[in-house]
Parts: C-alpha cells; structure tokens; sequence
C-alpha cells in the first residue's frame, strides 16, 4: 500500500532497539509501515503520499506532557499573564490596559502572579490591589495555581469579605481587622473567585471539585468551552505534543473532549481522570468512576486513573511536611496543611487499586511523599501486587529514606522539571527559604530518584509552566548550580527525551502502540527543526517543532 506520509532526510530517534536509527519512515494509514534509510523509503511514495522533510532534524516519537490542565491551560492562553512583573506600578501599567479593554467582564483575571511579585517575604493584600483596581474585581492566580489573590471589589462580589466556611487544606485568611486579607489558599477558598470568570470557572472544575458544572453548561457555553480547548489542543500540537494526561477531571470534561473527537476536532490524545477530593465519600469513587470510566474509551480520549491531592505547595506553607516549615512560615508548629486524613486517603487508594484504575496523587512535601508511599504499600497489600503504575505528581521534597521505596513498589516518579529553583523558570532562590539545609538533598531529586532505579516521567503542569517542551528539557539537562548543597541532578538528553516520549506512553499502558518509532507502531512522530544532540544543552531551547504528527494525521507543520 502506498504511503500517506514519509519522513526523509532526519535523524530518527526511534527507542527501537532493533532500529535504533534511522533517516525515513513511511506511514500509512495511521501506523508507521517503514523504517529505513532515504534509498530505502523514498522509491516507496506515490503520488499522493506527502513527504516531509526533516532537513537532518532529529525525528522522535510524539511528546507526551503526562501532566497538564488542559482546560484550564486553553482559557489562560487569553488571560493577563504577569509573569515576569514586579511591584505595583509594573502590575498597575500591565493590569489598567487590560481591564480597559474588557470593561463587560465580571472579573479581571490575571495569571502568573509570583508569590514575591512585591518583593521576597510580602505578601499581596486586597489593599494592594485595591490600589490598583478599587472600582471592579480584580484577581490573580499564582503560578501554581493553589493561592488566589482578591482584591476588596471581587470578595465582596462573591461574599467572602467577611470569610466563609472552606474545605480541609484551604483557607481564606483573614487579617487582623475581622476581615480577609485577599489572600484565599487552595481550590475550596478561591472556588468563588472562579466562578465570576468568563468561563464561569468551568475550566477549573475538574480541578476544584471533580463534579460538573451547576447548572449544566449551556449549549452556547458548551461550544464556547470546546472552541477555547481546541485551541489549546493546537497550541500544545505546535510544540510537538501528540498525547496529554489531564490530572484535573470531571465527566463535562471528559464530553467535550469525546465531542471534539466525534467532530474531527481532537488532534492530541488525552486521558482523563476521576478527581477524587479528600472531603469525598469512598462511595463515589466506588459509583462514579467506573461510570467515567465506561462512558468514554477510544484511542484518543479516555479515562482510566484516578487524581488525588495529598497537600499543596511549598511556596504557600501547605505543602505537607514531616516538620515544621523554617522561620517565619513555620509559626506555630505549620507543617502544612492535611487535605485528605491518612485513613480516608489509604481507604480511597485501596478501593482505586482495587478496580484496577492507576493512581496520580500530588505530593510535594517529605510528608505527604511518605504518606502516599506507604497508602500505595497498603493498597498492594491489601488486594495483591499488580502492574498498577501507581504515580506520585511533583515529588519536590523527599526524606532520602524513601527514595528506595520508590523503586522496591514500582512507583512512578511523575516529575516537572521546570517547576525546580534550578529550572531556570521560577527565582533560583525562592523555594530554599522554605526547607531545613537537610531537606535540600531530597529536593527536586530527579537523577538521585532515576539511579534507585525508579521510572521518572517528565510533564510540564501546565499552565503551572508554558506547555512548551525545550524550555522543559533544558531544566532537566542543564539545571542551574545553587552551591553545594544542591546535589547536581543533570540528566542525559537521551535520558530525558525518552521520560517525554517513550516512557509517558509506558505509563499510560501503550508502551505496545506508541513511544517508539517502529513497524506496526501507531504514527505519533515529532519532526524538529534541528538535531538536539548537536545542540549545547544550554542552547537546546532554541529548537522547536518543524511538524507534528498524530495518528497519521499532521496536526502541525512550521
């Protein structure tokens, strides 16, 4: 049969080991059909098959990003991003021109908000941003995405100014004068804020609360959502990305997602979990994730794990540690914030393993690492070992001592480069505030977590950071020197590109149909626009995508 698609001229990557490289590839039909040399493969075009080019680029099998909020990444691509902004008048000349331009929306909605945008050690207030904004409600979102900042206009708007009832793990602060600071920390404060949006905090849903939208989304809003996913899903596609794991779910989400795919709209493939909150009976998960589960199940979307969060982040002081955080943070005995009790969340992680679905649970801090640990040591115990490529999200701080047990449970370290001090992307110097000297070694750990012989996974959490990949892997190859205390946990850029490509389609239980260039294999194939291993690591963001397929289907050319 005639090829639709061959690659020529390229320097394959294929993690093949039968053919570790190559120069061409042909595909047919969705499916890689040959691998070869250019004398090899060309003569096999017809007229109508399409040759791509690779102009000696390294061609490897489709970025997977095995962790992302695409929803919510999609909305952002339109949103202020202050990233970058410091002090009140840099936030005020960014913030003025943008509320101006949108005087018909409810709320004027920034991202990208640095906890020390004012500075290392203060904190943004309502008053500050009522400096800026007096008259409308103006909020902002932190790059993590666990802390929300308000000004007075936006709490009253949404009837917090004077506090409220939150879930466990979150907080609306409040100040000194009875009323809140602005400052809401985690998904059940700032939930509110949200809903003032333009999507009306639907984006956000799969994260904040798991559950659809109440009322049910218009068909107006429905297409509104779809419109701004896909294009995110093309945004995503010009990076070079052929696959996304979602960790914030909801069935809303996991229906336009699946529309998308019946409209011929669904470019990448995505998997989308049952998000299971601490405040949750064990009865929904037992009801409702195997309902999600069933309603969806293509080769494009699906869903088949279960999102947990076990803590929050370092930056806000919720991140669960196994003691209390240093200096100021550390007041009165913090050691973060307990989203979810040991017992309920060991009892959630059984029953999930129990009906087969992989496990992701975020876990930042030393305690909540060795609290997930031993809740999937239980889970193993309690119903048998199993190929369940149970993952841990983010793994920031680690006590050395369970390091090995990563490996000895067959854990999967699920880990975002660019999110470290030594990523390049956040202040080098903001996180180590936070930790003891002792815990600097266990931090951001990666090559130390590879040699114990544990599965590392890359992704980016975005819109936590752009979606884009190099910026990503340069994290990973070339980190930045913090002094000695900082164990180097370079990686390789072999190393690397297969924790992007091969093993996040491994991690996903497709290690038989995608992750490697070979015969038989389904065609998801990176095209770049250079050879990365000619590239100094420094360098290596410089590169970008020349073509994008998936599934046979190009979803991007240059």
């Amino acid at each position: 049969m005639t090829p639709d698609i061959i690659i020529h001229t390229g320097a394959l990557l294929t993690f093949d080991d039968g053919t570790p490289n190559a120069q061409a590839l042909a595909i047919t039909d969705g499916t890689i059909t040959a691998l070869g040399t250019n004398t090899e493969i060309l003569p096999l075009a017809g007229a109508d098959t399409r040759l791509i080019d690779a102009r000696g680029g390294t061609v490897l099998p489709g970025f997977i990003d095995s962790h992302v909020h695409l929803f919510g990444g999609s909305v952002e691509l339109d949103l202020l991003d202050l990233y970058g902004v410091n002090g009140i008048e840099e936030m005020r000349a960014e913030i003025i021109p943008y509320a101006d331009a949108r005087p018909d929306e409810d709320l004027v909605f920034c991202v990208m908000a640095d906890y020390d945008i004012l500075g290392t050690g203060k904190t943004l207030t309502r008053h500050d941003l009522d400096q800026i904004l007096p008259d409308r409600p103006l909020a902002m979102f932190a790059p993590d995405h666990h802390t929300v900042w308000a000004n007075t206009a936006a709490l009253r708007a949404v009837g917090l100014l004077e506090g409220g009832e939150v879930d466990a793990g979150s907080e609306i602060v409040m100040g000194g004068d009875g009323l809140a600071t602005g400052e809401l920390l985690e998904p059940g404060a700032y939930s509110p804020v949200l809903a003032l949006t333009r999507h009306g905090g639907r984006d956000m849903m799969g994260l904040t609360t798991g559950k659809d939208p109440v009322p049910p989304a218009t068909p107006t809003q429905r297409e509104m959502d779809k419109d701004v996913i896909e294009r995110g899903l093309h945004h995503c596609a010009a990076q070079g990305i052929t696959g996304l794991h979602l960790m914030d779910g909801n069935p809303y989400q996991l229906e336009l997602l699946a529309e998308l795919e019946a409209e011929g709209r669904l470019i990448i493939r995505c998997t989308v979990p049952f998000h299971m909150k601490g405040t949750d009976p064990l009865e929904r998960l037992t009801r409702e994730a195997p309902a999600m589960r069933d309603r969806v199940r293509t080769e494009m979307v699906r869903c088949g794990h279960v999102k947990m969060f076990i803590d929050g982040v370092i930056e806000s002081g919720t991140a669960l540690m196994l003691q209390p955080y240093p200096g100021e943070m550390g007041k009165d005995g913090n050691a973060g914030d307990e989203v979810f009790t040991q017992e309920h969340f060991v009892a959630c992680c059984t029953e999930a393993d129990r009906l087969g679905f992989q496990i992701a649970v975020h876990a930042i801090g030393d305690a909540a690492v060795r609290r997930t640990i031993d809740a999937y040591e239980a889970a193993r115990d309690a119903n048998g070992t199993r190929d369940s490529r149970h993952r841990i999200e983010h793994l920031e701080v680690m006590h050395l001592d369970d390091i090995p047990r990563l490996a000895r449970l067959g854990i999967v370290a699920s880990i975002q480069p660019g999110h470290a001090p030594i990523g390049h992307i956040f202040p080098a110097g903001a996180v180590g505030q936070y930790l003891h000297p002792h815990q600097i070694a266990g931090a951001y750990a990666w090559q130390t977590i590879r040699d114990s012989g544990t599965r590392v996974v890359f992704s980016t959490d975005w819109p936590v950071i752009p979606v884009d990949v190099m910026p990503n892997i340069r994290a990973a190859i070339n980190p930045l020197d913090l002094g000695p205390e900082w164990t180097d946990q370079t990686q390789s850029l072999h190393d690397t590109l297969a924790s992007y490509t091969r093993d996040n389609a491994w991690v996903e239980f497709a290690e038989d149909r995608r992750g490697k260039l070979a015969v038989g294999m389904q065609a998801d194939v990176a095209v770049m626009d250079c050879d990365l291993f000619a590239l100094d690591p420094a360098q290596i963001v410089d590169a970008k995508a020349a073509a994008t397929i998936c599934a046979g289907r190009v979803t991007y050319q240059a």
